[in-house]
């Protein structure tokens, strides 16, 4: 087994993992290729991406090109003498001419069960419509948009109670331990890894996530809502109306059984430890929510939110875009 010359290209703190697991491996990392720094924080200060800090850290070259379709770019990533280029989450396109420019060409970290969820946003896109399992597939990179043949796979459960920032976790290591395999294997010489091409049936695209999206619409059925609530848990946060502030559902499931019409987004009876929403149509439908936070408050159990802003959320109140005019008196 040889050991490997290996360009990372990567941003986030998912690709960050791919980088640590890499730099503990056989094979060399002779360059980082991360986007350029961002404004980030209350300061608007530029800050470096998950991946130049780790790199940093381990005395690596970093590059942050700002595109790679440049002429004097590509001569400079060729300078690498590379023998595979390893790209996660890196958030540029890359040429033909950067795809060919290493040895064994460029693979990817992608974390779905590829042809599902090409894009960028795979993780969420995931909950939130319904899947009951995901995982991560290590691609060789050709021109289109994730659509390279596969080398590897790794699948992943989601439950009732998976968010998307558990799944980001778990699917990094796994990501990270794949890629290490497929390197291994593709640097041995007594072994050949198969590339297969993705399925033409399945493909479906996982659109970049925004902040717009977040807000919370209880004409939608509950289970709409809990995927939805799951997989922006972390990021962007859902979130309804209350009064005039924005409450921040966290953790929610939904109710089984057969309930009368109420008007979507009134706070029914709730338990202990749950508000209880109703949605969808006719407000048939139960949300049960269990974790939340308050504006200027942190994240807490719905038990010990009740405990402290129970007049807020009695029984009775609405929720949702109408919530702040309801409240002057607005009939709904």
């Amino acid at each position: 087994m040889s050991r490997l010359r290996v360009v990372f290209a990567g941003t986030p703190e998912f690709a960050a993992s791919s980088l640590a697991t890499l730099l503990e491996s056989q094979h060399e990392v002779v360059a980082v290729y991360t986007q350029p720094d961002r404004p980030a924080g209350r300061g608007r200060k530029l800050s470096p991406s998950p991946v130049k800090q780790l790199a940093l850290e381990h005395n690596l070259p970093v590059y942050q090109p700002q595109t790679l379709k440049e002429p004097a770019a590509q001569a400079e990533l060729a300078g690498l003498d590379a023998d595979i280029m390893v790209v996660v989450a890196y958030g540029l396109l890359l040429p033909q001419a950067v795809l060919d420019t290493p040895r064994l060409g460029c693979i990817n970290v992608h974390a779905s069960l590829l042809p599902r969820w090409r894009g960028a946003a795979p993780i969420q896109r995931a909950i939130e419509a319904g899947d009951s399992v995901s995982g991560v597939t290590i691609m060789q990179m050709d021109a289109g948009l994730d659509t390279g043949a596969m080398l590897a796979e790794v699948r992943t459960p989601i439950t009732s109670r998976t968010t998307g920032g558990e799944l980001h976790d778990s699917l990094a290591v796994q990501g990270a331990d794949a890629l290490i395999n497929v390197l291994d294997a593709l640097s041995a010489e007594t072994e050949k890894v198969q590339a297969t091409p993705q399925p033409e049936e399945g493909v479906t695209y996982a659109a970049k996530l925004s902040k717009a999206e977040a807000e919370l619409d209880f004409d939608q059925p509950a289970h709409q809502l809990a995927n939805k609530i799951r997989a922006f848990n972390p990021w962007p946060v859902a979130w309804c109306a209350l009064e005039n502030d924005r409450l921040r559902l966290l953790m929610a499931n939904v109710e089984e059984g057969e309930f009368p019409p109420s008007v979507p987004g009134t706070l029914l009876d709730h338990g202990d430890d749950h508000l209880r929403i109703a949605c969808g149509e006719e407000g048939r439908d139960v949300l049960c929510v269990t974790s939340a936070q308050l504006p200027g408050g942190k994240a807490m159990a719905v038990r010990d939110l009740l405990n402290a802003r129970h007049a807020r959320l009695a029984s009775g109140h609405r929720l949702g875009k109408l919530a702040a005019k309801t409240n002057e008196g607005d009939t709904p």
